[in-house]
């Protein structure tokens, strides 16, 4: 039988578990990173609706033996929640080259996760408090950072024909004559000495002479194909 009073009580947590995971899901969407809106909302809804569960024990229909209650200890729900997002985590973080992409992603993921169990444990002014500030290290705090002196990291992939490579002296002399210090070079040579495949990690002053690079590295004929990509999490 449905329980009015029951319902109340956790209708507030779970709209505010949805709204919170929708804001910040949204400035994730709105910068182009994946689990965006839904991904976040689903993440609050579901650790906060765990929580209910665990924090409303007396509510379930399992009787261990007449007469008696069984009391779980809510805190090992919590830890099986934040254990359980870390692999939803590590779903948004891959590796390409020397760079690692989606950590924020990811760490926002984790917070929203928390904030849902704080909703679901009925710490709502912890849990307001916890989501205004994440939405101010994920949008305002970018404002900020926008307007900082830049250092832009950027990841170079070129795939060379047989023995047109660039010794890495002369790379990092190409490197350089667009301001870009080169930090790490990679090597992969396939198929005898046909293909040379160099990646190499750069940084300079924003913003990067990249267009003038890209028009460089299309001029050369011994360059049978390059990617170029930026730092972002």
């Amino acid at each position: 039988m449905l329980d009015i009073q029951i319902l109340m009580a956790v209708a507030v947590p779970i709209i505010g578990a949805m709204v919170t995971g929708g804001l910040i899901g949204a400035e994730r969407t709105y910068n182009g990173h994946p689990a965006g809106f839904r991904t976040h909302i689903l993440v609050a809804l579901a650790s906060c609706i765990l929580m209910l569960a665990a924090m409303h024990q007396a509510n379930w229909a399992f009787i261990p033996l007449p007469g008696q209650t069984l009391v779980i200890d809510p805190t090992r729900m919590a830890h099986g929640i934040l254990t359980g997002i870390g692999f939803l985590c590590a779903g948004v973080i891959f590796r390409k080259g020397f760079s690692v992409h989606g950590l924020t992603t990811a760490a926002s993921l984790w917070i929203t996760s928390a904030i849902g169990v704080l909703f679901g444990v009925g710490m709502l002014e912890l849990a307001l408090l916890g989501a205004f500030a994440t939405l101010s290290v994920l949008a305002i705090l970018r404002l900020v950072d926008a307007r900082l002196p830049q250092v832009s990291t950027v990841d170079i992939d070129m795939r060379w024909i047989g023995k047109a490579a660039p010794d890495e002296p002369a790379l990092r002399a190409l490197m350089a004559e667009y301001g870009l210090k080169t930090l790490r070079i990679g090597h992969e040579i396939s198929d005898g000495d046909r293909w040379h495949e160099q990646t190499v990690k750069v940084r300079g002053q924003s913003p990067l002479k990249i267009g003038a690079l890209i028009e460089r590295l299309k001029a050369d004929k011994g360059l049978h194909g390059f990617s170029i990509t930026p730092h972002d999490d």
